[in-house]
């Protein structure tokens, strides 16, 4: 059986990283993963450049690495991504739109996001990864398609896989990652399955103290 080690949320101007709150407070999603960005002391100023869409997914797994440091340990083809979401890169078609019938200069800087797994390459890019990789859209947040399709990849030759639902249309965000590895490390003890995804999706924590799974208001 595959493991869920960490997990990211982002909606509603907050972040919770393994259901406790990471950071909250700013104004909007863009001051939201700016600062959060800077809280990490990262230093990739390509960042600055991604749309909303990628920006949000970025800064999820740099949660998930600040979490978990040994998700660094991962190269290559060992690592798998996953991706969905049900807009696609219509936040981002739009404003390309508006910049040629508006304001009749189309901007090249849009134009690279008008697909939805460009967020995929910033994020393979920026650590490495090359291993197995999927964008896929879906009406909503599919818990069966992420944990059939997660655990066929992890019983291939990666050892572990990102998997992410990161949806964004103006300033509704929703973003849930989570890292799984083929090995139980004893971090949150969360079993791969469909179940345990519908029930973190559905804002809940893992208490592992009592064995199971409690809801909480964050």
């Amino acid at each position: 059986m595959n493991f869920i080690s960490s997990y990211c949320y982002i909606k509603n101007n907050t972040i919770h990283s393994d259901g406790i709150v990471f950071h909250t407070g700013e104004s909007d999603i863009s001051a939201l993963l700016k600062a959060t960005y800077k809280n990490l002391n990262l230093e990739y100023p390509k960042f600055y450049k991604m749309d909303i869409l990628s920006k949000t997914a970025f800064i999820g797994v740099e949660i998930l690495k600040n979490k978990r440091p040994e998700i660094s340990k991962y190269e290559g083809d060992e690592m798998a991504l996953l991706f969905s979401n049900r807009n696609s890169s219509a936040d981002t078609d739009i404003k390309f739109i508006k910049s040629y019938q508006e304001d009749k200069a189309p901007s090249p800087a849009l134009f690279v996001y008008t697909l939805p797994n460009i967020l995929i390459g910033e994020i393979a890019i920026r650590n490495k990864w090359y291993g197995e990789n999927l964008f896929v859209i879906h009406p909503s947040f599919d818990p069966d398609f992420f944990s059939s399709y997660g655990n066929i990849l992890l019983s291939k030759k990666q050892n572990a896989c990102i998997c992410g639902w990161v949806n964004v249309i103006e300033e509704d965000i929703e973003c849930l990652l989570f890292f799984v590895e083929k090995i139980d490390t004893q971090k949150l003890n969360l079993p791969f399955t469909s179940e345990i995804l519908k029930t973190i999706y559905n804002d809940t924590y893992y208490e592992k103290s009592k064995g199971r799974i409690e809801e909480t208001n964050h």
